[in-house]
């Protein structure tokens, strides 16, 4: 069914504006205090036969020559998670040396949330961006979060905010939310139930409504309704680093070679959806690689997943287009170990906030596809 309308904070009478963060400082006087020893950062023997197994996993996609710069980092970050009984999650957007070499649990947005639910440990390292250290903490109140970089944001998380979730649904009295995970607390906090690219078409159908409002993702929103008889009210949000993707870009790529396989994000633009021989969330991508085993695939959407799939399957050429997603890339193995030093970035959501955010989310959770 085509979208119903697409609405924007311009259309509500509400400016658009941003998550604030505070700019990353230098270390507090608390954070001192609960620091452990600063590890060796030096390469030698010792490291290379400790990490040799790890860099085994990521040989095809970091040259050798950057692995001595790496290792001590991936040795010090793995000893100091069991010295602060942390776990590291990783989004697949994460760089190999972190998602194959510290994460002990990686995945898309869902698995991630699924997981954050089920974590045992006292600390929890999210090494994703900031709606994803969030939907962490909504799940674990009573654990410390941790960000390596609070300044890691989202494009479609900030073009909305709470304030125009409730404008909508004066807008559009008794009809449903639904928030794509990619939103703040605050957004969470107002909508019915949040969802994926894995399940926003079972979502939406859960609802058994006629009409659904689906923000922030208007290119999502676009191929759920594609999937379902549901009317869509949808919202002017996008991902900066999918919608930059074209069905001409996608052209080229067939005309170059006619056999490679073109798998797409949903959050693409529906003209790059259309040129593709397969659409799902980085999860059913990774999955359908898994299952098809192509020779020669492009993977339409963030570049460091292709390194990912690549480290696991040598034998599948990647065709690499490579957006990347610079705030993704804020988060390095420096700045982990860091964050495992002194217990920073902690992630706080106002109680009352997170309260009503983790109705959406445990909804979510439980659903039963």
């Amino acid at each position: 069914m085509p979208i119903a309308g697409i609405f924007g904070p311009q259309d509500l009478g509400n400016p658009a504006r941003g998550r604030s963060v505070a700019s990353r400082g230098g270390i507090s006087a608390a954070e001192r205090a609960r620091a452990l020893p600063m590890p060796s950062l030096q390469w030698t023997p010792e490291v290379e036969r400790l990490t040799a197994h790890l860099y085994e996993r990521v040989r095809g996609v970091i040259p050798p020559v950057e692995w001595p710069f790496m290792a001590p980092y991936v040795k010090a970050i793995n000893e100091l998670k069991e010295a602060r009984g942390a776990v590291i999650l990783a989004h697949n957007y994460q760089t190999p040396e972190i998602f194959h070499c510290v994460a002990d649990i990686g995945g898309d947005s869902l698995q991630l949330a699924i997981e954050a639910a089920k974590v045992k440990a006292d600390v929890i390292v999210q090494c994703g961006v900031h709606f994803m250290a969030e939907t962490s903490k909504i799940l674990n109140p009573n654990k410390t979060v941790l960000i390596p970089d609070s300044r890691a944001g989202c494009s479609l998380a900030s073009s909305i905010t709470g304030a125009d979730v409730r404008l909508l649904r004066e807008r559009f009295p008794g009809v449903p939310v639904v928030a794509y995970v990619n939103t703040s607390a605050d957004v969470k906090a107002e909508v019915d139930i949040c969802c994926t690219s894995s399940n926003a078409v079972a979502v939406v159908e859960s609802l058994n409504a006629p009409e659904v409002i689906f923000v922030p993702d208007q290119y999502l929103a676009k191929y759920v309704a594609s999937k379902t008889s549901v009317k869509i009210i949808a919202w002017k949000g996008a991902c900066e680093v999918h919608e930059r993707f074209t069905g001409d870009e996608l052209r080229s790529f067939r005309e170059a070679d006619p056999t490679v396989q073109i798998i797409a994000h949903p959050e693409c633009p529906p003209d790059v959806l259309a040129e593709a021989d397969f659409t799902g969330s980085t999860a059913h991508m990774i999955n359908w690689v898994r299952s098809n085993h192509p020779k020669r695939v492009v993977m339409i959407t963030e570049c460091s997943m292709a390194d990912n799939v690549q480290a696991e399957l040598p034998d599948v050429e990647m065709v690499r287009p490579c957006n990347l997603c610079p705030h993704m890339k804020r988060i390095t193995l420096p700045k982990i170990l860091d964050s495992l030093l002194y217990l920073r970035e902690e992630v706080t959501i106002d109680p009352l906030i997170a309260e009503k955010a983790r109705r959406s989310v445990e909804r979510m959770v439980n659903l039963k596809n």
